[in-house]
């Protein structure tokens, strides 16, 4: 059984699943109630969440570790999800250096950031797994779930320059 919230943020409303001990999902669009879903029933998970989330969004810096999280994907996918946990708030970083730790780690000569950028756009816990923070090699802003107005939002909120990026295909500034 799965457990849901809806939480209003200035990004509009967003959608939290757990399963009863942890966060499984945080999604910035709708997301349909499935046949079991249950209301959120005062579930502490949820209410840590709710909690986390306003710190974030009043520009506090709540960690991820304040949470129980259990993303659901591949050993990869997983893997690539831990490192965005470590990207500190008001940072960004790049696929390539994602790819290069994973190789690293792995003890492989090169990971590609392609794979890496399709880790990252399934990443199922928005903002608390901060795949906002990733950004394309020379202040590109390629792709976010969310959208790119979310996007920008969210690096503005934690602070970041972003007269350093530019939107992909628009070739505008941010």
């Amino acid at each position: 059984m799965l457990y849901r919230m809806e939480y209003e943020s200035p990004l509009g409303t967003l959608t939290a699943m757990s399963d009863g001990e942890s966060l499984v999902g945080l999604f910035m669009d709708p997301v349909e109630a499935r046949p079991g879903d249950a209301a959120d029933e005062g579930l502490p998970v949820l209410a840590a969440l709710r909690g986390w989330l306003d710190a974030y969004f009043d520009g506090r810096r709540p960690t991820p570790a304040d949470l129980p999280l259990a993303p659901a994907g591949t050993e990869f996918q997983r893997a690539v999800w831990r490192i965005l946990l470590d990207v500190p708030y008001g940072r960004t970083t790049t696929y390539g250096a994602i790819a290069a730790i994973l190789a690293e780690r792995n003890e492989r000569g090169r990971m590609a950031p392609r794979a890496v950028g399709g880790a990252v756009g399934h990443n199922p816990i928005s903002i608390v797994i901060p795949c906002h923070r990733v950004v394309g090699v020379g202040g590109n802003l390629v792709g976010y779930g969310g959208g790119m107005d979310r996007k920008v939002r969210l690096l503005t909120l934690e602070g970041v320059d972003m007269s350093r990026f530019f939107v992909p295909g628009e070739g505008r500034r941010v």
